[in-house]
């Protein structure tokens, strides 16, 4: 296979005559979202665990500072949003990421795009499934109605619980004494019944949502922009309350001191606060179902953005003030803050919101999932059945059912206390490559004229070769005068690494590269990219973007980046295996060649 056939592009206008035509008419969506309809679905992505769960852990690292990253995140994503919007108000259809990358990178990093969204939204809504059955059996608990501890929790996760409080009371210690987190799966595993010697354990509440959330996509756009709106309006007048209401019970002394942990502390919530914020990339895999996505599609992203922003820095703002920050690592900070100001009656009001917050997420990302399905099969990279719509119903029927089973089947068994990191650097890896794919695609259009429709949102123009190094040098004057703890430690391991101070120099270059590797690659990869953006003259929106998201993607752990990259491999097999074979594009310039 030749290099350049990695590579392979195909044009926005092959594109859109294949969404049009529908390729023979058998994957044809219906349209009925308007703007708010689809600024609601991008609210009730966003508003979710990030804002009942961990914000807590994020405020308990960052202290009140934690607002200012919901800021620094939600300015992160701005960047990558507009350039999101540029996309889809360009190219309206369906396959989000996967189809853009396609368009300015060609086929082969669109492939590995479109197999990180897959992971990206099946691993992060069975995390969601898996959180909306804490909550859900939680507010039963609270009503007084109690679900079987053993049918709410996963196998893996009863076990460990299990020994580890064996550990616990062969220490003699009572069993009453059992930490409540350890209690729940002991009082699981010893309760559950068992069939040859196996415990019948499993996380029903996780599967039941994810089957109900499901049929309801596969019935239609319709039925599922109904429910969504339904949830969005109700978490958004909870959350006014709550606001509202812990407005009065702010201390400002606990707002003191404001980052107690330094910018290491705030840094270390940001895959929480980011898996929070990965709602617009789920808007775009609708764009075949909008009335008029050329002008909807950005609306709705920079609105729902907005939207949740201001209440993430609101909420944040109000917990922190109403609890000191080191009280809320807790699984449900917000319930947990009015229950200590003896708030009960809001609390039972908050564990709703949530309920109804997660479902909402839930419905989100499982539309968006058979939606990306359906643009690969329609470019041959997977199996046709993929792209063929229900005949009644006018949705990816089959898609929608895998997608189904592929988050249902897991939630049961799974514990996954991790998959908010794994999540949020797929998201990250795709903000990158939608940032970087509109340098290439206006670079591709300064060469030839470019007629674009009317209505087509583009990107404003700002020249990082004026703009840009101001930045970088109001970024180290910040930094000389801060003089965070961290910089402090990477200047004195370099500087040991020369041998004037500190470590040996072996030791400071070990430390250096095991322990501060991340940043060297990010200090070494904006350099290049601020070379060539002054040098060429880049849009400086896109630069921030890239900029911004590839720092927020070393922020997280080794270990999670490892999964990704086995993840990665994985769908290259596939490609290489299938894919590359059953191209569409590849066909189609065979034939041409042959003319």
């Amino acid at each position: 296979m030749p290099y350049k056939d990695f590579f392979r592009k195909k044009s926005i206008d092959q594109i859109l005559k294949d969404a049009e035509t529908g390729l023979g008419g058998k994957t044809r969506l219906n349209r009925n979202l308007s703007v708010f309809d689809l600024t609601g679905l991008g609210i009730a992505a966003i508003i979710g665990a990030g804002i009942f769960s961990t914000i807590g852990n994020a405020a308990a690292s960052g202290g009140p500072a934690v607002s200012l990253l919901f800021v620094f995140t939600a300015v992160a994503c701005g960047f990558s949003a507009l350039c999101y919007a540029q996309f889809a108000s360009r190219i309206p259809l369906c396959g989000s990421a996967y189809t853009y990358a396609y368009v300015s990178f060609g086929e082969l990093v669109a492939w590995i795009i479109g197999w990180d969204l897959i992971m990206e939204y099946a691993v992060g809504n069975i995390a969601v499934a898996i959180s909306w059955s804490e909550y859900f059996t939680g507010f039963l608990s609270g009503v007084g109605i109690h679900f079987p501890g053993y049918l709410s929790i996963d196998y893996l996760g009863a076990s460990r619980g299990y020994h580890a409080a064996c550990r616990f009371l062969q220490s003699g210690n009572p069993v009453s004494a059992i930490p409540s987190g350890l209690r729940e799966a002991y009082d699981a595993w010893m309760n559950a019944p068992h069939i040859l010697g196996i415990r019948l354990i499993a996380n029903i509440p996780a599967f039941g949502i994810t089957v109900l959330i499901t049929y309801l996509v596969f019935k239609g756009i319709y039925e599922t922009k109904l429910a969504s709106n339904i949830m969005v309006l109700l978490k958004i007048a909870i959350l006014l309350l709550v606001i509202g209401v812990g407005s009065f019970y702010i201390q400002p002394a606990h707002w003191s001191p404001f980052a107690p942990n330094g910018i290491g502390g705030v840094l270390k919530g940001v895959a929480g606060v980011f898996f929070a914020y990965i709602g617009f990339d789920a808007i775009s895999t609708t764009a075949e179902e909008c009335r008029n996505p050329r002008r909807d599609l950005p609306l709705s992203m920079i609105f729902s953005l907005l939207i949740t922003t201001i209440l993430y820095i609101l909420i944040s703002l109000v917990l922190t003030g109403m609890v000191r920050y080191n009280e809320l690592g807790v699984g449900d900070p917000l319930a947990y803050a009015f229950q200590k100001l003896h708030l009960n009656w809001l609390s039972g009001i908050i564990a709703i919101s949530a309920v109804i917050a997660m479902a909402s997420v839930l419905l989100v990302f499982q539309v968006g999932q058979p939606r990306i399905w359906m643009s690969m099969s329609r470019d041959g990279l997977l199996p046709g059945i993929f792209s063929k719509l229900h005949p009644r119903y006018k949705t990816p029927a089959f898609s929608t059912l895998i997608t189904g089973i592929i988050v249902s089947v897991p939630s049961l068994f799974l514990n996954l206390t991790e998959v908010t990191d794994l999540t949020s650097i797929g998201t990250l890896f795709a903000f990158i490559l939608v940032s970087g794919g509109i340098l290439i695609l206006d670079k591709n259009h300064s060469r030839q004229k470019v007629n674009f429709p009317k209505g087509t949102f583009k990107v404003p123009y700002f020249n990082s070769r004026y703009i840009l190094p101001c930045i970088w040098i109001g970024i180290f004057v910040l930094l000389y005068y801060w003089n965070p703890p961290e910089l402090k430690r990477f200047i004195l391991l370099i500087r040991g690494t020369a041998g004037s101070v500190g470590h040996e120099p072996e030791e400071s270059l070990r430390i250096l590269i095991s322990q501060e590797f991340p940043i060297l690659i990010y200090i070494l990869a904006a350099v290049i990219l601020t070379f060539f953006a002054v040098k060429d003259k880049f849009s400086l929106i896109p630069v921030l973007g890239l900029l911004t998201n590839f720092y927020l993607m070393i922020q997280l752990g080794v270990t999670n980046w490892m999964r990704f990259l086995i993840w990665l491999v994985i769908g290259l097999v596939i490609y290489f295996t299938f894919g590359r074979k059953k191209s569409r594009l590849k066909m189609l310039n065979a034939e041409k060649e042959k003319l």
